[in-house]
């Protein structure tokens, strides 16, 4: 096991990445939560995301699914990438984090990624619309967990063997490639299951 210490070099990189994804993530958020006041206001409220009966929001805030746990999912959001944005700025600002707190970050993001593969499947197989804010939310989720998830691998933020280390650092330095390849799977699930191209 790699040891941590008060040595170990800052993932600055990452801290930077984790600022700029908490941004967008709480913008797409901070949308949401308007356009869900806007619905409480006005059922019938024509939303500046919805484009189409296929592209918008509407059906995804108005449906059970918009709030999983009794209240809307963008304030869950709202939370989240507030606390993943004030993670990134404490590495920027000098703070070392604990194994434990790298590991708490670690389910943080898995839950949210959890979360967010059971919309991205209510969306498509359910409701069979897209909103184009919640795909934002999406895609920096998925990012975020890769990110995370990776970086703790190669440090040894997460104990595992050597060999787990040395994939998950090659894996690492193909970060982009491999969240491009997750974002064209939920793309190509999406066409095959809605069609959307035909019906854009």
């Amino acid at each position: 096991m790699v040891p941590v210490t008060a040595h170990t070099k800052r993932p600055v990189g990452l801290a930077v990445f984790l600022v700029v994804a908490a941004v967008i993530g709480f913008a797409a958020a901070f949308a949401l939560t308007l356009d869900k006041f806007a619905l409480l206001e006005n059922a019938d409220a024509q939303l500046s995301c919805n484009f189409s009966v296929l592209i918008g929001c509407s059906t995804n805030l108005s449906s059970p699914q918009g709030a999983v746990f009794g209240f809307p999912n963008p304030l869950i959001g709202l939370a989240g990438w507030s606390i993943l944005g004030t993670i990134g700025a404490a590495i920027l600002g000098g703070a070392r984090l604990s194994r434990w707190f790298w590991i708490c970050t670690n389910l943080g993001v898995a839950a949210a990624l959890a979360l967010v593969i059971w919309l991205i499947t209510q969306s498509i197989f359910v409701l069979d619309v897209l909103c184009p804010w919640c795909m934002v939310t999406w895609a920096v989720t998925i990012a975020s967990f890769w990110a995370v998830t990776l970086y703790n691998l190669k440090s040894g933020r997460i104990p595992v063997p050597a060999s787990v280390r040395r994939a998950a650092a090659g894996a690492f330095s193909w970060i982009v490639v491999i969240t491009l390849a997750s974002y064209l799977v939920v793309a190509v699930i999406a066409q095959l299951k809605m069609d959307f191209l035909n019906r854009l």
